[in-house]
């Protein structure tokens, strides 16, 4: 790019930003570095400079992204502090929302436990001894007017991380907020729903992959009409990340996944400037600082790129990749588990450099149990610290133009591309799927079938274990600086008595509901279930009449059946 389109670039850039001050949408904040010098909102080539680089560099706000959405960066308005929290019953989960919102958090991001992640109720056989210990237990609308009871649902955006039955869980999240007298249409936040990455990576599914897809593209629908604001779907490459993938796997899986979310809304009729600004994502923060900024920013300008040329995507916002970012759980070690509030400082100041929109900061003992109160408060603070401190927020995507992060994030963007490919072409193979869908979902479906995705994921995995082994890869208090004087840690433990008395509250419940009330909206969402009709009002009444997780997805499961996951070797 010659130098007198960069200069007409920021031109644009600064009149986007004047516009946003006279709007009164930059904040009243100082923005000297600590010794008093003023910064300016953005950096960009020498006045007069060409850059060939600078046509995929970009400026902040302006297509392709690359260095953020907006003109102002966090000078706007900074990252959203979204803590991931639950445990136990909703009463306690209650408690730890309501100390986060004290603290300082600006919004919820909801933890469930394993038998709500699979659709099982607390007394189900198959949910003893799990019961509130890897999140909070939900099994009713009541128990979601218990979580939320005291935070306005009209005020604060919640984050729900949950994905098999995700549907459900929203339409007892939205009854919760009827019973506050909260408008549907005035609700914010997320909703997992990416049922791609449980069949790659997490394995918490219900259905097969096909009734999914039905779920996710009523609630596309529901959510497009009635709830505007609400992102029914972050398109997670956290847990694939987790599972052991590399960051090109990460970004090119989870790109890939929204591309297939993207072609099944085009398969309803739906306009793609409607449903797209809907979608959301979620990364993984790791502990490579460079690598995981570049990730970030390559993912904008992808996205960016194949939203408008791919799918025909017209306005910025169906453009706009907007994501969520947790620092690295797999980075944690039992080791010296004081040394993870540094992994995970250095992982949050990645993921605030690659210009996150909401953050949460893992405790220091999340790789040994579920966070104590000061735990938590410590990786919130560890947030706090950053935004308040350290000056980050002044300059929008202040590393644009480093050559060695340009090179980082062109190298990603190829490799992400090359995995693209790979998957378009298996999706060459099934032909159903991809009339049905479209190139990318057919891949995405045949890849599941066939096992590519965890197998490629595994190798990586593997790779990087052998690594860690050889001592080729350091990891401090693991296999080098072994020596320490610090101790055991005081962990969080969930009482059995959780359990038995979240049974005990579920089986009142059921005695006091109309049970005539119930089989019939049961029954009458299978009748939906059997049509091409939208699901979603169906599961609302459902839940209106205390219907409970359990009974909505078996009567589901009843429908559609199972899927378990083919064994391979």
């Amino acid at each position: 790019m010659d130098a007198s389109q960069i200069a007409e670039g920021r031109q644009r850039w600064q009149a986007r930003l004047d516009a946003a001050i006279a709007a009164g949408k930059v904040r009243d904040a100082d923005f000297t570095t600590l010794s008093g010098t003023e910064v300016d909102p953005v950096y960009g080539p020498p006045e007069g400079a060409d850059d060939p680089r600078f046509e995929r560099i970009g400026w902040p706000g302006e297509y392709p992204f690359t260095r953020g959405l907006y003109s102002t960066g966090y000078r706007g308005r900074t990252w959203t502090i979204r803590q991931f929290a639950g445990f136990g019953n909703a009463r306690q989960t209650n408690e730890r929302y309501k100390m986060i919102l004290r603290s300082g958090g600006g919004g919820l991001s909801v933890a469930f436990d394993m038998p709500t992640l699979m659709g099982r109720d607390s007394d189900d056989a198959r949910s003893l001894g799990e019961v509130g210990h890897c999140g909070v237990a939900i099994d009713s609308a009541a128990d979601m007017d218990e979580l939320f009871d005291g935070i306005p649902l009209g005020d604060v955006t919640t984050s729900m991380t949950i994905s098999g039955p995700a549907v459900p869980i929203f339409c007892m999240y939205v009854v919760a907020a009827e019973r506050q007298g909260v408008a549907v249409g005035d609700l914010n936040g997320t909703l997992q729903t990416d049922i791609f990455k449980e069949y790659i990576a997490q394995k918490e599914w219900l259905f097969e992959p096909e009734p999914h897809l039905r779920l996710i593209g009523d609630l596309m629908e529901y959510s497009a009409a009635n709830v505007p604001d609400y992102k029914p779907l972050s398109v997670s490459g956290y847990h694939i990340r987790e599972a052991g993938s590399t960051a090109a796997q990460e970004l090119a899986f989870t790109l890939a996944d929204g591309f297939g979310y993207v072609e099944l809304g085009l398969s309803r009729g739906l306009d793609v400037d409607v449903f797209a600004p809907g979608l959301s994502f979620f990364f993984d923060a790791h502990v490579d600082f460079f690598e995981e900024i570049a990730k970030f920013r390559a993912a904008r300008r992808i996205w960016a790129r194949w939203l408008r040329d791919v799918y025909g995507a017209k306005t910025e916002k169906a453009q706009w990749l907007r994501f969520h970012t947790q620092t690295a759980g797999v980075s944690l070690t039992g080791q010296q588990p004081y040394n993870n509030v540094v992994r995970t400082a250095v992982e949050a100041l990645a993921a605030v450099l690659g210009g996150t929109n909401s953050l949460h900061t893992n405790a220091l003992d999340e790789v040994l149990a579920l966070p104590t109160e000061s735990s938590a408060e410590i990786a919130l603070r560890t947030q706090q610290v950053l935004m308040e401190e350290t000056g980050v927020a002044n300059v929008a995507d202040p590393l644009g133009g480093s050559w060695y992060v340009e090179a980082l994030t062109d190298r990603l963007e190829a490799e992400a591309e090359e995995i693209f490919d790979r998957i378009r072409t298996m999706g060459e193979r099934d032909r159903r799927w991809h009339d049905a869908y479209g190139p990318m979902t057919a891949g995405i479906l045949r890849g599941i079938e066939d096992g590519w995705f965890t197998g490629e994921t595994a190798e990586s995995a593997f790779q990087h274990q052998q690594r860690v082994e050889k001592g080729d890869k350091r990891v401090v208090g693991v296999n080098v600086h072994t020596d320490t004087v610090t101790g055991a840690l005081d962990i969080l433990r969930v009482s059995h008595e959780v359990e038995d008395a979240q049974r005990d509250v579920l089986a009142q419940r059921r005695a006091a509901r109309d049970d005539a009330a119930v089989r019939a909206a049961l029954a009458a969402m299978v009748e939906v279930a059997r049509s091409d009709e939208n699901i979603i009002p169906a599961i609302l009444d459902a839940v209106r009449v205390e219907a409970t997780l359990g009974e909505i997805c078996d009567v589901l499961r009843a429908e559609w059946g199972v899927y378990s996951e083919p064994a391979r070797f």
